[in-house]
């Protein structure tokens, strides 16, 4: 069996009394997209630079094409990494910058030039070398600073939150065309980010990261669809959450009495949710139907009343914000600009409902 291009095993990392990274085990397969998902000081950039070098690991190791890398140092390992902020050196052209990291290698001058060009045309960018980066757009300086660590040929390039610094259009657009140049240089990607978007549009395979350990790793797909713990169910994706304690259980769904005496039936997430147990449930706002007529909600197990509070427009789609009759926390729903949002306006009385098996409960989290 051929090893995979990245094996993490049982990595911990401590700060003192701190644990930031906590026996975290991975394989990321070769020529595959793999992103780790998750909050500001999860642990996550801590993993990266463990990968790179730049730190050592409390115990576990770290394998690349099943050789370890504990104790090679980080100009040694067949990694390269695109920081954030690019690093790109103003006073050299575009062809002088990709080429940098092989002059220091001492390559022959014909190669670099030849290794520069298939580079360059790789990243959909022929014949700017000679350009200066000041004169670049912002996506195509992020393109030259990929093609910078991809000729000196790494076994896995590490990206930690490189869009971060784009607006929002290009990080959009750049989603595409990370992904292109992956398959392009058909080399192993460890992407880094807290943005969901990023992750879930590029990834073959996504960790989500939560105080240190992987709550769930899996297609982008299976994690929205899918989650395994309460932190994916809220993290990924947009959700409506509501706590509450189990009233009852029925085979593999539960009724969950939410503290306005709202009954919600949802999924079970395991056999802990047992009658008085505490939970919070979770459903999409995509899930959730709004009528002028609770008739018109035939099939749905959860039907409740409201009020529109607010109604956001954000372009091929809307979301109606309804709050409750007797309170508790506003739902929020999903509505395609053809679906009749001209129908409803601040005030109006709504009903809501959904379907027991697109609610998912856990038992709750500690605080």
């Amino acid at each position: 069996m051929t090893a995979p291009d990245l094996r993490c095993h049982n990595l911990t990392k401590d700060y003192g009394s701190v644990r930031a990274v906590d026996n975290v085990s991975f394989d990321v397969p070769a020529g595959s997209f793999f992103s780790i998902l998750g909050p500001s000081g999860c642990g996550k950039t801590t993993i990266m630079r463990m990968i790179a070098g730049f730190q050592e690991p409390t115990s576990g190791d770290i394998q690349i094409k099943g050789k370890s890398v504990l104790n090679v140092p980080p100009n040694k390992r067949p990694v390269n990494m695109v920081f954030q902020h690019l690093a790109l050196f103003p006073m050299m052209n575009v062809a002088e910058n990709i080429g940098y990291g092989l002059r220091r290698r001492k390559v022959d001058k014909t190669q670099i030039t030849r290794k520069v060009d298939e580079a360059l045309d790789r990243i959909g960018l022929p014949g700017i070398g000679k350009r200066q980066v000041s004169e670049l757009s912002g996506g195509q300086k992020q393109r030259v600073a990929i093609a910078r660590c991809m000729v000196l040929e790494p076994d896995v390039l590490l990206l930690d939150e490189p869009l971060g610094a784009l607006d929002l259009k290009l990080r959009d657009q750049m989603k595409v065309e990370l992904k292109a140049l992956q398959a392009a240089f058909d080399t192993t990607f460890l992407y880094i980010t807290h943005d969901q978007s990023e992750a879930l549009v590029m990834s073959d395979a996504i960790a989500v990261m939560n105080a240190g350990r992987f709550e769930q790793v899996g297609a982008a797909q299976d994690l929205y669809h899918n989650p395994k713990t309460a932190f994916v169910a809220g993290f990924v994706g947009e959700s409506n959450r509501w706590l509450g304690t189990v009233s009852r259980r029925e085979g593999k769904h539960v009724e969950i009495m939410a503290a306005n005496g709202q009954a919600i039936r949802a999924l079970a997430s395991g056999e802990a949710l047992v009658r008085g147990a505490k939970a919070e449930v979770f459903v999409r706002p995509e899930a959730i139907r709004v009528s002028h007529d609770a008739s018109d909600l035939s099939g749905a197990e959860n039907i409740l009343s409201g009020t529109v509070e607010q109604i956001l427009f954000n372009g091929a789609a809307s979301r109606i914000l309804v709050r409750p009759d007797g309170g508790g926390e506003i739902l929020e729903v999903n509505m395609p600009q053809a679906g009749g949002v001209s129908t409803w306006a601040k005030g109006h009385a709504a009903h809501v409902g959904w379907s027991h098996d697109q609610s998912i409960a856990f038992v709750q989290r500690a605080r």
